[in-house]
């Protein structure tokens, strides 16, 4: 049985055989569905406030209130 893949950026699933699996130094294993997904975590942007991702919240992100 093959086991599919998340994306770690946009939170789709990966069909088997394609996509990018990224290591980082600490040992932690990354999948992006494309190069896409990947250039936006190297950015740093915020799945969250990425319209087109799954992770997306509409409504805007609410910070913490002190």
């Amino acid at each position: 049985m093959v086991q599919l893949k998340t994306c770690s950026f946009c939170g789709y699933e990966i069909p088997p055989g394609t996509g990018i699996m990224y290591a980082l130094n600490d040992g932690k294993i990354l999948f992006f569905c494309s190069r896409k997904c990947l250039r936006n975590w190297e950015m740093g942007r915020d799945p969250r406030k990425i319209p087109w991702t799954k992770l997306y919240v509409k409504g805007g992100i609410k910070g913490k209130k002190k």
